[in-house]
């Protein structure tokens, strides 16, 4: 993408010396996504042309690092265009003329500039959505920038490669596995990777996952052509017993969907008992090839095609394609409503969400990490099956559908805690003492997958104007294929996503 940037964005009355914080973001922002920002070459001529020599050193020190947008095409040559700009006469409507014609002829894909008049000649030759303030740059880049980003725990970091220091002890093995690795840890840090890192108290690394987008053929037998997938290139867990690894997962499905991205991939020299290999098999990574220094190749593909699903049962589906799921006729679906309290700690990347004084500590809460998660209730549904549909609905005070969740394993009428416990392990978010107590009337125990919020959560107001509920749910309810196709369409659910 090429876009032409008009030097009066760079002059403001506070300080001729200082570019504006909204300057500096957007520019910031251009770089990231290396998008190609040029300069007319009339505004240069323009700004020689200022007599106070000081400003004129300013200006020019500020855009001559922009290359120019070399042979620009001449409006003066299209009598239809200036029959919509007017005529250019006086020097300074040529070149308002000349760079708004650039847009025009497409030698550039969008003008940022602060000219009013630029703006309303843009608006009569319509392509004002391509002629835009630094208000609306803003607004439209910083939105597709920020795309790329997820959501994370406070005790997880969003990190560059070069702030990691190579000499930690978690860095021992991988040297021990790959000769080459502090060359290839000082390239990434050179290209500006990033990474999620998580640190233990002692400020040792705990937890690391390198990723980057990549385009291109995949080395190995059997060999894969180029496309553009997310690269997992090193996926280690030491600080075990926090659902860390299941966390890398679910954040790679996320940032993968969200860039749409269409597959994931890493590299493993696998090991007997493997926990690595364990824990991706289980959220549909396949091994599909081996390189040349032997190490397995395990793709995971988040758009699966009719075919590959055909002879899948729903939980299959479910298993071996998260975050995909099945939602036609074949399965129930189910409103499942959580207390807020509970439901601030089973999904911590929900929106609105605010992290507490524990997580800023530098500590997960663990049943939050997790793609597979346990609700407990006093429920006497006996209905719910694996790959059934679960819509998780938050009373009390936001009174609204917020998540997506598919039944995986249901256990009715528990009443040994120790039995609970078993079934739960880490994936509730109810303590020893809450389960002891729940214990005391027959408890289901559900484990399920969370595949996705809902980007439209709906209110209960809503749910009871479209005929899905009558009243708030008190326990968990079943609804009709019909209902739920409601819900989908109000609540935003992503269709890629779904096979019915």
């Amino acid at each position: 993408m090429r876009i032409l940037i008009d030097t009066n964005i760079f002059i403001y009355r506070e300080d001729d010396h200082v570019l504006s914080s909204d300057l500096q973001n957007i520019l910031r922002i251009l770089n990231l996504l290396k998008v190609e920002i040029l300069v007319h070459p009339k505004s240069i001529e323009e700004i020689r042309k200022d007599r106070n020599e000081d400003r004129k050193k300013i200006m020019l020190s500020k855009i001559r690092t922009y290359p120019l947008l070399e042979s620009p095409p001449d409006p003066n040559r299209d009598n239809s265009f200036l029959s919509f700009v007017g005529d250019s006469s006086k020097p300074n409507d040529y070149i308002d003329n000349a760079i708004l014609y650039a847009v025009y002829t497409d030698a550039i894909d969008f003008l940022i500039t602060e000219d009013k008049g630029i703006h309303n000649k843009a608006t009569r030759l319509g392509i004002k959505e391509r002629v835009l303030s630094l208000e609306d740059a803003l607004e439209i880049f910083e939105k597709d920038f920020y795309n790329e980003r997820v959501g994370h725990p406070p005790a997880l970091k969003e990190e560059f490669i070069y702030n990691l220091d190579v000499s930690d002890p978690f860095f021992d093995s991988l040297k021990e596995e790959y000769e080459e690795f502090e060359t290839w840890f000082k390239k990434i840090s050179r290209e500006g990777r990033r990474c999620w890192v998580h640190f233990r108290k002692d400020g040792t690394i705990g937890a690391l996952l390198v990723y980057k987008v990549e385009n291109e053929p995949i080395d190995s037998n059997p060999s894969f052509p180029a496309k553009e997938r997310l690269k997992v290139s090193t996926f280690k867990v030491t600080h075990m017993g926090y659902k860390i690894g299941e966390l890398f997962i679910k954040l790679s499905v996320e940032y993968s969907v969200k860039n749409g991205l269409a597959e994931i991939y890493l590299t493993h020299f696998t090991q007997q008992d493997d926990y690595l290999v364990d824990l991706i098999s289980e959220y549909g990574f396949n091994k599909v090839a081996i390189n040349r220094r032997g190490e397995d190749i395990f793709v995971k593909e988040l758009f699966p095609d009719m075919k590959a699903i055909k002879s899948l049962s729903p939980i299959e589906i479910s298993k071996k394609f998260y975050p995909n799921f099945y939602d036609g006729r074949k399965i129930n679906k189910f409103i499942v409503p959580i207390r807020p309290e509970y439901h601030e700690r089973l999904f911590i990347d929900y929106t609105g969400r605010q992290t507490t004084l524990f997580e800023h500590a530098g500590e997960f809460i663990i049943e939050g990490n997790t793609i597979k998660k346990a609700y407990l209730s006093h429920s006497r549904i006996t209905k719910i099956s694996p790959g059934d549909l679960l819509l998780f609905y938050r009373s009390r005070d936001r009174k609204e559908i917020t998540s997506l969740g598919i039944a995986e394993e249901i256990y009715p009428n528990l009443q040994d805690k120790d039995e609970i416990m078993r079934r739960v392990g880490k994936r509730t978010v109810y303590s020893v003492d809450e389960i002891e107590e729940m214990a005391k009337k027959p408890t289901i125990v559900i484990l399920f997958t969370w595949h996705f919020h809902l980007s439209n959560p709906l209110k209960l107001k809503d749910l009871i104007e479209m005929g899905v509920l009558t009243g708030s749910p008190q326990s968990i309810t079943e609804i009709s294929h019909e209902k739920y196709l409601r819900v989908k369409s109000g609540g935003g659910i992503d269709e890629r996503f779904t096979f019915n």
